[in-house]
């Protein structure tokens, strides 16, 4: 263990109690309150953002972070400009939302952070799934499965926010509509690709600066990281509880019920994100309970004190 990994463990161990309750605050406000596009709505994106950047610098160091943070703006900027452009890969469409913000070319400047924080974390859920495989780079079987992986995590973050985004609250416009409640299953394929090109670039980078596995700094890090994940899908909880009604309407002129929207996009979390993420916290448990329990050779060992 490094000395800078000494440094953010024991920083980690004085704070955790109070970082415990901010964490436990975050993740209620994003819940009840990211499903709105509003003002407060960006804020807490930022909140999430800038809670992924902390979680990685800990659990990875500020480098590395850094490095993946760049990684998800440079790719997500050119996929996402290359599509308003020419459909490819994720299809047509352009945004509505941030009109006062920045753009990088066609794209507000707050897609490629946001890109990162859900990347991110989706990438710590994926590690897990695949029993610390973010530590253990060097393994072939893992470089190559990882990003995939992780690429799959993320989309299914998308397949549940785009339609009521997008054919609800228009924070973007299909042109062309899609069966996804008006989005375009290029869309997801669109995903799937630009996540991968980002997890393996990151993975390649991994396994290039640390060839050998090097610890975690707690083993609590992996399970924050699986609540974010889950958070960011379980805020449309709240409309489909609130009872929207009304109609949605794409750029087609298809029209559905928002509630039918807002059911759907709970049923998808459940079996998706919120099933995932289940299976992440199993397996960490499963983890914790290996590693806490004692060897033959450790008994042995105690048993000649």
């Amino acid at each position: 263990m490094t000395l800078d990994n000494v440094a953010r463990s024991r920083f980690w161990a004085r704070q955790e109690p109070a970082l415990w309750l901010a964490i436990a605050g975050i993740l209620a406000a994003g819940i009840g309150f990211s499903w709105n596009p509003t003002p407060l709505a960006q804020a807490l994106a930022a909140v999430f953002i800038g809670c992924a950047l902390v979680h990685a610098s800990f659990d990875y160091g500020p480098r590395r972070a850094l490095v993946l943070f760049v990684a998800c703006n440079a790719i997500a900027f050119a996929m996402e400009n290359l599509s308003t452009a020419t459909g490819f890969p994720f299809g047509v469409y352009h945004f509505e939302v941030g009109p006062n913000l920045s753009h990088v070319g066609l794209i507000p400047i707050i897609v490629g952070p946001l890109w990162f924080g859900a990347g991110y974390f989706s990438w710590v859920v994926a590690s897990v799934l695949l029993d610390g495989a973010d530590r253990q780079l060097h393994r072939p079987f893992n470089l190559i499965a990882l990003p995939v992986v992780a690429a799959f995590v993320m989309t299914q973050w998308d397949l549940v926010m785009d339609a009521p985004n997008a054919t609800i609250a228009k924070v973007w416009i299909w042109h062309d509509g899609g069966g996804v409640f008006g989005v375009p299953l290029s869309n997801y394929l669109g995903w799937l690709l630009t996540s991968w090109l980002i997890f393996y670039a990151f993975a390649l980078y991994l396994r290039r600066s640390c060839l050998q596995p090097y610890p975690r700094m707690s083993p609590k890090l992996p399970a924050i990281g699986i609540l974010f994940y889950v958070s960011a899908g379980l805020t449309h909880i709240v409309p489909w509880i609130i009872g929207q009604t009304g109609r949605a309407f794409d750029a087609r002129g298809y029209s559905w019920q928002v509630h039918d929207i807002r059911e759907a996009t709970v049923a998808i979390l459940l079996l998706t994100m919120v099933f995932t993420a289940v299976l992440a916290a199993l397996h960490l448990l499963r983890q914790t309970s290996s590693n806490s329990r004692p060897t033959a050779s450790s008994r042995k060992s105690a048993g000649t004190d």
